[in-house]
């Protein structure tokens, strides 16, 4: 996560309205340190013309974003590569799990290639296998295991997914949330439990606000502390089984700022993504998923104000492409989610170049065992009834 701090509130991103408060749009990044590497983009993905497709998840940088044939959320984009089986070369503009999922659907002579290796998930790192299987021992010697249905957030590893194919659960994405929750409650009788991984916060504000669930009914398992901190007791009277994971960006943003937002805007529209803080979440005035908060500024009447919480690249590039509109963003600091921001124009470029040359590069490959129990997990998802599958 890449922050600055900043001294005025709201945070202006480019609008007419802010600078007529006198704010500097906070949002640019660098200029690309290489004029040429624009060229450069440009011929490599001439010359490797229908062989290639190039993903961008919304939360890239405009520079990145420039060469993407399709945007989206990191599921849509995996299924956009899989509806492309002419493409030889996917280069997946986001970060590692989203590069697993595609190639889990792709097929097998398709090549992933993400341009940065390190450009992970912090959420998705704070699940690992060995911590979810030892969880999974504990709730087995509780006496509850065989009444816990994982579910797992589409932000984790494809061996998480995987898991959660193997123990009778799913994946969700943060539209299909109360589905796939809702799902889970009707598999093992009326003593199911729910354990949702990694997101604590998704799976808080689906359990409480959208199944009507309280508080109490949730607890959180923390992998870092013995038996997750959480006494056999606790862990029976449960019904969801929180992960203690999070979103590095969606966690800053605190009801502090809404309230001063709030009292510093007129009619301001507070927009957050349900990996926010459950206080958050309450206190704002739409919460969706990526996909939700697009279409939400998209639909508005000119003139109407915005504070956004979600990622900052996607905040500023709604704010340039409405300047009819009032669009600040959600917190007192520049925050970047800065694994996705390690997918730069230099990188790009070397990955394209490298493949226009014939060489494979920075290739994400799932193994057979793991995709398939992921699959299952994913299809799971996907027999949700009338319910979306965005993140």
């Amino acid at each position: 996560m890449t922050t600055v701090d900043l001294p005025l509130l709201p945070l202006g991103l480019g609008t007419d309205r802010s600078s007529e408060r006198g704010v500097e749009c906070p949002g640019d990044l660098p200029a690309v340190s290489d004029p040429d590497l624009v060229a450069r983009a440009r011929r490599a993905k001439e010359r490797l013309g229908d062989k290639v497709f190039v993903l961008g998840h919304h939360y890239q940088r405009d520079e990145v974003i420039e060469f993407a044939d399709v945007t989206g959320d990191s599921f849509k984009l995996a299924r956009d590569a899989a509806a492309r089986p002419e493409a030889e070369y996917i280069v997946f503009c986001g970060v590692h799990f989203m590069a697993e999922s595609a190639d889990i659907l792709t097929a097998p002579e398709q090549k992933v290639v993400l341009p940065d290796l390190a450009a992970g998930c912090s959420m998705a790192d704070m699940a690992r296998l060995a911590q979810v299987e030892d969880t999974w021992d504990a709730l087995t010697d509780a006496g509850i295991a065989d009444v816990v249905v994982p579910v797992t957030y589409m932000n984790s590893s494809a061996d998480i997914k995987a898991f959660c194919g193997r123990h009778d659960g799913a994946v969700c994405t943060s539209s299909n949330a109360q589905a796939a929750m809702e799902w889970a409650f009707e598999q093992k009788g009326p003593d199911t439990k729910v354990l949702f991984l990694p997101d604590q916060h998704l799976g808080r504000n689906t359990a409480v606000l959208d199944l009507g669930l309280s508080l109490e009914d949730c607890v959180v398992w923390n992998p870092l502390l013995p038996g997750g901190g959480l006494t056999g007791e606790q862990l029976r009277d449960a019904k969801v089984i929180l992960w203690k994971g999070h979103c590095s960006v969606h966690g800053r943003f605190s009801l502090e700022v809404v309230e001063a937002l709030r009292a510093s805007i007129p009619d301001v529209r507070i927009l957050v993504h349900p990996e926010c803080r459950h206080e958050v979440v309450l206190a704002a005035d739409l919460v969706g998923s990526t996909e939700f908060i697009i279409n939400s500024v998209e639909a508005a009447p000119p003139g109407t104000s915005w504070a956004i919480g979600t990622e900052l690249n996607l905040v500023k590039r709604l704010a340039d492409a409405h300047p009819e509109q009032d669009i600040v963003f959600l917190d007192r600091t520049v925050c970047f989610c800065s694994t996705m921001n390690r997918i730069d124009l230099p990188h790009l470029v070397w990955a394209l170049e490298s493949l226009a040359d014939g060489q494979l590069v920075n290739v994400i490959e799932v193994d057979p065992d793991t995709e398939h129990w992921a699959k299952v997990a994913l299809q799971r998802m996907l027999d949700l009834p009338g319910k979306s599958h965005r993140d």
